[in-house]
């Protein structure tokens, strides 16, 4: 075979493997508990939106999904990772937020027959961006994006913190309001295992957008804090131990309020404060940390300006 026909050959094959779809593989967490952790890079057509954690629990009476993707592919995706690891089928899925690759898959298991579970802020907050999101998403995914059909949660529960039963297994879901409005995590007490959906990052910096809050996050990691859970399933990145989502996640929500939202609320001048605290050599080895720490600080100082 000519060298030059062997070259393109293996070109081709490179590409190919380059561009191949990605699935999601379970990492066993604890007894019955499983993670699947995500790319910690962007939403795209070869992930299906999956750059995120999710998770499930395995129980006699079926499967307990820890939210749903961000599209009907990424949704049939996460339930092939599923069936490589039981023959339960999901029954329950929990949605921890209200941002796209939470919740936008779940309508593929709701037509397997599973009971779509959050907190009703969560289930308002997925009501009132589904038009939006399915827009964003249509620049990263395209065609891989058809058949998604939005349908926010159908099982509502009303207060801040509540505690179900499903399949044995207790739950304790506790709103965030950190990244996104509605936010909540999810305690599994009987393993001392946290779904801490995007209160928590590991591995890359936190993402600050114009609807998160410094403020909530703060006190709603330390409130996690408390539970002192052996193992974090967090919103990207590894799963972790509480020491490394404090050390990536904890102490950098602590920067955002105690430095950037007391100069904040001192009356500092914003472009002063900024550059003073441009480099950060606790957070600098995180994925993203040049392109997100100045405007994660900008919208902070917002804030804490706008509500002292």
């Amino acid at each position: 075979m000519p060298q030059r026909l062997v070259f393109f050959l293996f070109a081709c094959f490179t590409s190919l493997a380059a561009f191949a779809d990605y699935q999601p593989r379970a990492e066993h967490v604890v007894a019955n508990v499983y993670a699947l952790v995500g790319p910690l890079g962007q939403r795209s057509d070869e992930n299906d939106g999956l750059n995120a954690n999710f998770g499930f629990v395995v129980t006699p009476q079926g499967t307990i999904l820890i939210d749903s993707g961000a599209s009907r592919l990424g949704a049939e995706k996460i339930a092939a990772a599923v069936r490589a690891v039981t023959g339960q089928p999901v029954r329950w899925v929990v949605n921890t937020g209200g941002q796209d690759h939470r919740w936008l898959g779940n309508d593929f298991f709701a037509s397997q027959g599973a009971e779509i579970i959050a907190l009703s802020r969560t289930a308002a907050t997925q009501e009132k961006n589904a038009e939006q999101q399915l827009e964003g998403l249509r620049r990263f995914l395209g065609e891989r994006l058809r058949g998604t059909q939005p349908l926010p949660a159908t099982t509502r529960l009303a207060g801040d913190a509540v505690t179900l039963e499903r399949g044995g297994e207790v739950l304790n879901l506790a709103y965030t309001d950190a990244h996104y409005p509605g936010d909540a995590r999810v305690w599994l007490p009987k393993h001392g295992v946290v779904f801490s959906g995007d209160l928590i990052y590991v591995d890359r910096l936190l993402g600050v957008l114009p609807g998160s809050s410094a403020r909530n996050g703060q006190k709603a990691f330390h409130a996690l804090e408390a539970l002192s859970p052996a193992r974090i399933v967090p919103g990207h990145g590894r799963v972790c131990d509480l020491a490394q989502a404090k050390r990536e996640s904890g102490d950098y929500y602590d920067f955002l309020v105690n430095r950037i939202g007391a100069a904040a609320k001192d009356m500092e001048s914003m472009s002063e404060v900024l550059a003073r605290h441009a480099g950060l050599p606790a957070f600098r080895h995180l994925q993203n940390y040049d392109t997100l720490h100045r405007g994660n600080m900008n919208r902070a100082f917002l804030e804490f300006e706008s509500a002292p």
